[in-house]
This record gives structure tokens, sequence and C-alpha cells, in this order.
């Protein structure tokens, strides 16, 4: 349950991280990899690797819908002696009791949600979601909305690697 807990308490400090992200990108910024924008925050001291999807699907009933959705963003966030904790935020409150499919290359892997923002279930899935985004070329991200809709986000690759490791350093 504590496990729990600290998710949830690292999913109200990303959302600031988010918020900050996309509010103060000129000032956060500090590096950009292709596809990934590196972040840092001094206090408390968080850095992130962030990207937008290069492409969007949504669908209702196998049909393409137009869907009102806010930032959509695929989050690693390192902190000071920790490793990287993976997040997405699709842009919309996820059906309740729902899972986002991530498949990286064809290999897939679930993340659990709670309202707009979705995660692997424990530090060990981290890990092996990290491995598999590192040597891969592309991730999508399937989810469904509360309200029905069916979301599919294409996230790029390029360039996770060269950011993941320049937040994790900025980081120590």
């Amino acid at each position: 349950m504590s496990s729990l807990f600290s998710r949830l308490a690292m999913l109200a400090a990303m959302s600031f991280a988010a918020f900050g992200a996309h509010a103060q990108e000129s000032s956060n910024r500090v590096a950009t990899m292709t596809d990934w924008s590196v972040f840092t925050e001094e206090t408390p001291k968080e850095c992130w690797g962030v990207s937008k999807p290069t492409e969007t699907v949504n669908t209702r009933d196998g049909q393409p819908v137009a869907a009102k959705r806010s930032a959509i963003l695929f989050f690693v966030t390192f902190r000071p002696g920790e490793p990287g904790a993976i997040s997405f935020t699709g842009g919309y409150p996820f059906a309740a009791g729902s899972t986002v499919e991530v498949a990286i290359d064809g290999q897939p892997y679930q993340f659990f949600t709670d309202g707009e923002w979705a995660w692997p279930g424990s530090a060990a899935d981290d890990a092996t979601v990290l491995a598999a985004l590192k040597g891969g070329t592309a991730a999508v991200l399937t989810a469904k909305s509360g309200k029905g809709t069916q979301t599919v986000d294409t996230f790029s690759l390029r360039g996770f690697t060269a950011a993941m490791e320049d937040a994790g350093k900025r980081c120590q």
C-alpha cells in the first residue's frame, strides 16, 4: 500500500512538473534531443525528459472522432538518488479501472491509471519499460477515456536515450 501511496504522491508532483514544463518551457527547458526535451526544477530537485505524440488517433465505436484533450505527454522523471519513473498523461480522465496498453516496437506493456495519469505498476516495471524505450524506435499508447473514446498516441523515441542520460545526470 505504501508503494501505491508513493506513486500517487509522485503523480501529484509530476502534475506540477507537467504544468511547469508546459507553462514555463522557455525557462525550465535545458536541452532538446530530437523528439525529446529535458527540463529541470531546483526546488525540489527534479529533472525530466518529456515528449508529445507524433500522431494521435481518436475513435468511438470504430469511427474517427474529434476529441477535446489537454496536453498529451510522455514523461520520465528523475530525482536525486532515484531511478527514472515513467508516466503518461492522455489529456483526459481515463475510464475508471482501465489500463493504458503500451507497445514499444510491438512489445506490450501495461500502465495503471488514476484520473488523467498512467504509470507502470512498480519500480521494476519502470526499469523494464525504460530499457525497452531506450532500445526502441516508437511507443504506441492505447487508452480509453471516461466518455468511451479510444485514443492511440504514437511517440517517437528518436533522442530518447540521450535525453534520459542528460536528465539523469542533471539530477544526480
